[in-house]
């Protein structure tokens, strides 16, 4: 019995083909990684089986009586009262067998006789033990106690108005309600974007105990890997199915690329015979040859892969860049009674690769304003090099013009690498970043939020800048674009600091870690060590 089935669906939106002859089932118990590039349809299929749009062609069927829950990072509760209401009465019915076993024991406990109505409530007693047991309703509290604390709710969000949260508190709100809710089907686009390792290892470990069925929705790499049965790659319209989790895609996907390498090997010399057959009727042996040429040139660039290093390094090789670019002394921050950081000192140097780690709201993000000089220390030095440029991804994507075009902006940078590196090196950088002739002339009002936060990380690529500050870069961007990034910041000559909790990525970028709130570690004291 399949609870989710896609037949034969075909939708496109205006002039822009999203998905054909996609046919799909979601099974009892599947754990779906449903990837692909931004905009290539992963959002449109959780909204075809959500009713919210309708295919051109084909089916979409939903199994009679499947509860189905829905979160997206654009999810947010609302109303007067606080989650830990909201939480509690999704338990109304677990508290109403409570109510009644505490009457129950309240008269067994008065009557003294061996009636026949003792004997009722006894009886009864059991039957609402069972039911406890079967919905699992003995520790309750801790259920809501352990979700508000991984997902960061302090006393203070937990007896807070819904209303008066911020738009993320409120996001991470709607996650625990449709979590601890436990529908048939889970639908989740990007649940991870918001949470901090803490949270997203905690979600991981939930889904171990979930019995329904998911379609994830996720560039985390790492989650994807501890929580998904099968890889949906929505690729060319159509959605190509891989067994296993996320590493065992990454290998199949290798030996499907490979066969397809092979089969256009195999028509090639096929289609090379076959002109050979008219070249004694010379036009059309010349008409054949420009369409094979022109067909040849156009699967080779769709299929071969991209020399990505090659082309990341001639893109940096004019780069120089100081040893020493920044010396942080005694550095201390506090908002209120509540200490950041204290006392910090290290240094940035050329070849770091620094990433941050903590739990929200330990201060990641402030020390990185502190180091762009967006906000002040109480005490200590932020100390620049001389001439040492630096650039802050939070800055460039807030300043995105609406009416500028994409390819004035991803080279808008005074110093800009685009002035010095080769124009065909800067293009074939551009196009790995997924960016078309067309889309470079698109206006940046015109673009989804995908689209903006990969033409913010081209211009911080592209800057020219000796340091990188990056903070939660990979939550907007799709695999593809966010791999180009890594390999860009691994051949990067300069320095990056960077707040993530995306671990595969911090995994493969690392050289140093600065840890919020590490084992033992005193209020304030940042961890300073290797990676």
């Amino acid at each position: 019995m399949s609870l989710i089935r896609l037949n034969d669906v075909s939708i496109r939106f205006e002039n822009n083909q999203i998905l054909r002859e996609a046919f799909f089932r979601l099974e009892p118990g599947d754990r779906v990684g449903l990837i692909g590039r931004n905009g290539s349809g992963k959002s449109t299929i959780l909204k075809l089986v959500l009713g919210q749009v309708s295919a051109d062609a084909g089916t979409v069927t939903l199994e009679a009586g499947t509860r189905v829950g829905y979160f997206s990072q654009f999810s947010e509760l609302n109303g007067e009262s606080t989650i830990t209401e909201v939480l509690d009465g999704l338990f109304a019915p677990i508290k109403a067998l409570e109510a009644e076993l505490a009457s129950i024991d309240a008269r067994i406990a008065a009557d003294s006789s061996q009636s026949d109505e003792l004997d009722r409530l006894i009886h009864r007693q059991a039957e609402l033990f069972e039911d406890m047991d079967r919905l699992d309703g003995w520790d309750y509290p801790r259920r809501i106690d352990s979700a508000l604390t991984t997902l960061g709710f302090d006393e203070a969000h937990r007896v807070c108005a819904i209303d008066k949260l911020s738009g993320g508190w409120r996001n991470r709100a709607a996650l625990a309600k449709i979590l601890l809710e436990q529908p048939d089907v889970l639908l989740l686009d990007e649940p991870t974007n918001y949470l901090d390792v803490a949270g997203v290892e905690w979600l991981e470990a939930w889904f171990r105990g979930f019995r329904g069925a998911a379609v994830i929705v996720s560039h985390d790499r790492r989650f994807l890997d501890g929580v998904v049965t099968r890889i949906i790659e929505v690729e060319n319209y159509h959605l190509h199915e891989y067994p296993g989790n996320f590493g065992e895609y990454v290998v199949q996907k290798q030996f499907r690329l490979k066969t397809l390498e092979q089969q256009f090997l195999h028509e090639s010399e096929l289609l090379a015979f076959e002109a050979e057959g008219i070249s004694d009727r010379r036009e059309a042996a010349k008409a054949a040859s420009r369409t094979l040429d022109s067909q040849l040139a156009h699967i080779k660039k769709t299929r071969s892969p991209r020399p990505v290093d090659t082309i990341i390094t001639e893109i940096y090789g004019g780069l120089h860049v100081k040893d020493s670019l920044c010396r942080i002394e005694s550095l201390s921050k506090s908002f209120g009674e509540k200490t950041l950081f204290t006392d910090l000192t290290f240094e940035i140097r050329r070849g770091n690769r620094i990433v941050i780690l903590g739990a929200n709201g330990s201060g990641k993000t402030t020390l990185l304003r502190v180091l762009a000089g967006e906000e002040k220390a109480d005490f200590g030095e932020v100390a620049w090099a001389s001439g040492a440029a630096v650039v802050s991804y939070n800055q460039v994507l807030d300043g995105l013009a609406d009416d500028d075009t994409v390819s004035h902006s991803v080279n808008a940078m005074p110093g800009s690498l685009a002035f010095t590196a080769t124009r065909k090196s800067v293009n074939r950088f551009l196009a790995m970043f997924q960016f078309s002739e067309a889309d470079l002339k698109q206006k940046i009002g015109n673009l989804s939020g995908g689209q903006r936060a990969r033409v913010a990380m081209a211009q911080c690529l592209l800057s020219g800048a000796a340091v990188l500050l990056l903070d939660e870069p990979t939550n907007h961007l799709d695999m593809a674009s966010t791999q180009v990034m890594e390999r860009a910041l691994i051949h990067f000559p300069g320095a990056v600091v960077v707040v993530s909790h995306d671990r595969f990525f911090t995994d493969k970028i690392a050289t140093r870690h600065l840890v919020f709130g590490g084992d033992a570690a005193a209020p304030g004291e940042i961890v300073v060590r290797a990676a």
